[in-house]
Order: structure tokens, then sequence, then C-alpha cells
């Protein structure tokens, strides 16, 4: 039996908000945007480009890194506490799809295309 990857509405590039956790006056990201940098469907997470920054002890001589110490890297965020930004308002919004029959060399293809709820505006 094959396992299916789960949907995620959010995608590489998308701009989004962080919508639930601390408060930036807490020392928490709720509030900041920042841009989808991975996006990993089987744990429903993202990454986000400055949000949820944690430190991670780093071995001297690992790939990738050529002296050990300590380094500051973000964290995957749960896609639940993470929201898109409406390009028109610049505010978090819902979004949804509408799906449209386009009629190409005498076949009908469906397009789906992703809409703000906020504004109606295409994503």
């Amino acid at each position: 039996m094959a396992t299916r990857k789960p949907k995620m509405k959010i995608k590489k590039n998308d701009l989004v908000q962080v919508i639930s956790g601390r408060s930036q006056a807490n020392g928490g990201d709720k509030g900041k945007q920042g841009k989808v940098i991975a996006v990993y469907p089987e744990t429903q997470r993202v990454l986000v480009e400055g949000i949820n920054r944690v430190t991670k002890h780093v071995r001297a001589g690992q790939p990738g890194s050529s002296s050990g110490g300590i380094e500051v890297v973000e964290a995957p965020i749960h896609v639940s506490n993470v929201a898109i930004v409406d390009p028109e308002t610049n505010k978090p919004t819902r979004i949804k799809t509408r799906v449209e029959s386009v009629e190409r060399d005498g076949r009908t293809k469906t397009v789906r295309t992703r809409v703000s709820v906020r504004s109606g505006k295409d994503l």
C-alpha cells in the first residue's frame, strides 16, 4: 500500500506571516513575515527565512562547515502557525482554489489557481 503525501497549500517562495506562538515582545516570532525556503509535506512543516531561529552546536570537520562552534539556523515551523500574506493588503489571508476549464487545441484542460480570500487576487 503506497502512502500519499499530504496536500500543502503553502509553496516554496511564498511570503508568509507567523500567526501564532510567542509575541515579539516576549522574544517570539508572532507577526513576523518571511519567505518560505523549503516545504516538508511529510511532517506538515515549512522552513521560513528569519523565523524560528535556533542555536545549533556544530562539530569541527563536518561537511558544509569548515570550523566548529555555535551556529544560528532556522528550524521548521508547523504549517498551521503561518498564513500566506495577501500581495495587495500585505496582511495574512486564507487561500481558496479556483478551478477553470481551458480549451486548447481541441482539448479541455483543468487549471487550478490559488486565490486570496481577503482580496480575491491570484497568488
